[in-house]
C-alpha cells in the first residue's frame, strides 16, 4: 500500500506542506479527534477544532514521516516518526482512523511518543 492510497498519509501531506485548508478536505465536517502527547490528550470537533489545535502549536516544521501503513476496510493507520527541522527525530507517532462512507475520516486517534521506538530502524 502507498502513501497516496491512504486519506490518512494524504491529511499529514498536506498538514506538513502548510496547506491546512486542502488537509481539510480529508476530514468530515463533523470529526471526531483525540491527540495524545507528552503534556496531555486535545480532543475536540469539526473542522474548527482541528484549526485550533494547529493554531495553538504556533509555527512549527514538523514533518509525518510514515514508516508503516495499513487499511482494514473503514480503517487505517500509520506508524511513523516526526521529524523536526529536517533533520531532528523527536519521537514517533501511531495513528488511526476511521472513514465514512464518503471516504473522509470521521474519527481520528493519534499518540506521540518522544522515546520509544518501536521498529529498530527507527532507533
Amino acid at each position: 500500500m502507498t502513501e497516496q492510497q491512504l486519506t490518512l498519509a494524504a491529511y499529514y501531506a498536506a498538514v506538513d506542506g502548510a496547506r491546512l485548508d486542502e488537509a481539510l478536505t480529508h476530514l468530515a465536517d463533523d470529526v471526531r479527534f483525540s491527540i495524545v502527547v507528552p503534556t496531555g490528550t486535545v480532543r475536540g470537533e469539526g473542522h474548527d477544532g482541528i484549526r485550533g489545535y494547529f493554531s495553538g502549536r504556533g509555527d512549527v516544521d514538523r514533518r509525518h514521516v510514515p514508516l508503516r501503513m495499513s487499511r482494514a476496510d473503514d480503517l487505517e493507520f500509520v506508524y511513523g516518526a516526526v521529524v523536526e527541522d529536517g533533520v531532528r527525530t523527536t519521537g514517533h507517532f501511531l495513528a488511526s482512523a476511521h472513514l465514512n462512507a464518503d471516504g473522509l475520516i470521521d474519527g481520528y486517534q493519534v499518540a506521540f511518543d518522544p522515546e520509544l521506538a518501536l521498529l529498530e530502524e527507527a532507533r
